[in-house]
């Protein structure tokens, strides 16, 4: 039970943890929240995997306990970040090798993932259940995309368990393996099953989250509905219809005291809405660092994105093709697959007064190109909730995005309520909707009162973790009610 009202012990798994470990949004979501629910008053505790990038930023991290798994032992430390106490499950197959979490250098899933996050769900499932030395067990076990999607199926499983929540943070990612790798790892029979982990013949580890969570819950409202459809649904879409009163949005927040244009570093000049005309010594910066002509009248289009098809990579460069005679500059900054790569340094060579791209990736660089660009481009075939349009917004930079997910939640026509709008928002992610979305940004870019209000709209939205963790407090007291009323109906009578 929780110590008073909308006060809880969590344990909060996850993979990915900035600023130890990143490779997307998962990695920002997991980094913050904890801690607005630290400042809401819960005692909240972080299970991470023991990387070998981990490790090495940790100075001395104390050992706890060995945890003798079904899959075999590993052992338990615990390390601090600011106010949160962080336990990392150490074994060979996350502290020997380097780099990203789940891929090789050469892009390769790790072979061993399955066994990877099966053993780390394994881990997950004796910490909740106090199996771990702490002399501590949540109320609330608060899982995250399929790296750890055994957890809430597992502890099912227990006799006496705490309340489970399961965030899908992108419903694409799914862990799925097949029925004889399920059967190799030893995983609980009992739990392999049409209504349980199996997936068409397959075993699904995000299925275990939302099968089995007692709370399921995606990073925005609006991804929320869609993945319910066929199109968003990623053939869970009829499981989640069955959970639909299960199943909820809570939109995402970001640090308002670390993406601040009074204070980012990591600017060529600092600048609020007060000091606007300071974003344009930014915009210079980057033109020059782009190599792109330096012209404070010319609108720069940003884009930091993983180079992806999701992404409408493909989308902007059809898009650009097509608007080559007009007046703006492309500032792109990421990597990816590789022909979108190879297409965009393509038509870098065919305009390079206007075209500029940065295979790879910087967060200081990343910081410049959301102060120094006059539109973001996020033309995503679907966004479960997006960050960078709320970066882009924070710093005075009009997002164009597409009427999906997290985008639609949060960025709101030119042409919509003057005291709401605060960007621009195409109908679908093809290039002739974001070339006359680009048209129409490069028409109101001259009409500077306008553009003045669409930013000050932006630039004065609270984009704070600490509204979004109240909706999570509240998640959390649904949950630990489903767990009590179901204990009340296997009482006997």
């Amino acid at each position: 039970m929780a110590a008073n009202k909308n006060t809880y012990k969590v344990l909060f798994a996850c993979s990915e943890l900035t600023p130890w470990i990143k490779t997307g949004g998962l990695a920002d979501v997991c980094g913050s929240l904890p801690h607005a629910l630290h400042r809401a008053g819960s005692d909240v505790r972080v299970v991470l995997p023991g990387y070998d990038s981990v490790l090495r930023q940790i100075e001395s991290p104390i050992f706890i306990s060995q945890l003798d798994l079904p899959l075999g032992p590993v052992a338990l430390c615990r390390t601090t970040l600011k106010d949160i106490d962080v336990l990392l499950v150490t074994h060979p197959c996350f502290s020997n090798r380097t780099g990203n979490p789940y891929m090789s250098d050469d892009d390769r899933a790790w072979a061993d993932n399955p066994f990877r996050f099966a053993l780390f769900s394994q881990a997950i499932d004796e910490i909740a259940v106090n199996q771990a030395r702490l002399d501590w067990q949540p109320d609330i076990v608060h899982c995250n995309d399929w790296q750890t999607g055994l957890a809430p199926a597992l502890l099912t499983l227990r006799a006496q368990r705490p309340a489970t929540v399961f965030t899908v943070h992108n419903l694409a990612y799914q862990g799925n393996i097949m029925q004889n790798a399920y059967e190799t790892l030893k995983l609980p029979t009992e739990l392999f099953h049409d209504n349980g982990l199996e997936f068409w013949g397959q075993a699904s580890y995000i299925k275990g989250g939302l099968a089995y969570a007692d709370r399921v819950n995606t990073v925005s409202a609006g991804y929320a509905d869609e993945i319910k459809t066929e199109q968003f649904g990623c053939g869970m879409d009829g499981l989640l219809r069955s959970r639909s009163d299960r199943v909820s949005g809570i939109l995402n927040g970001i640090d308002m005291d670390d993406w601040n244009p009074e204070t980012d570093t990591h600017l060529a000049a600092n600048f609020s809405f007060n000091t606007i005309n300071l974003k344009a010594v930014n915009k210079e910066e980057l033109q020059k660092a782009m190599g792109l002509p330096i012209d404070p009248d010319v609108p720069v289009f940003g884009v930091i994105s993983r180079l992806a098809e999701q992404k409408g990579i493909d989308v902007i460069i059809e898009a650009i093709a097509s608007l080559r005679e007009d007046y703006f500059q492309l500032a792109v900054l990421g990597s990816g697959e590789t022909h979108l790569q190879v297409q965009l340094l393509t038509l870098e060579k065919e305009l390079p007064q206007k075209v500029a791209v940065r295979i790879g990736f910087s967060e200081p660089f990343s910081r410049l190109v959301e102060a120094g660009a006059d539109v973001f481009l996020m033309p995503s075939r679907y966004e479960p909730c997006g960050l960078n349009q709320m970066y882009s917004l924070r710093y005075g930079t009009l997002p164009m995005v597409t009427n999906v997910g997290g985008l639609a939640d949060t960025v709101f026509d030119s042409d919509s309520d003057a005291g709401k709008a605060n960007g621009f928002v195409i109908q679908g992610a093809t290039g002739p909707h974001l070339e006359s979305g680009m048209r129409r940004a490069i028409a109101a870019f001259t009409d500077k009162p306008a553009w003045r209000n669409l930013q000050k709209n932006g630039m004065t939205q609270n984009f704070s973790w600490d509204a979004s963790a109240q909706s999570y407090l509240a998640l959390y007291q649904a949950a630990i009610d489903d767990v009590q009323t179901l204990g009340k109906q296997l009482q006997p009578q």
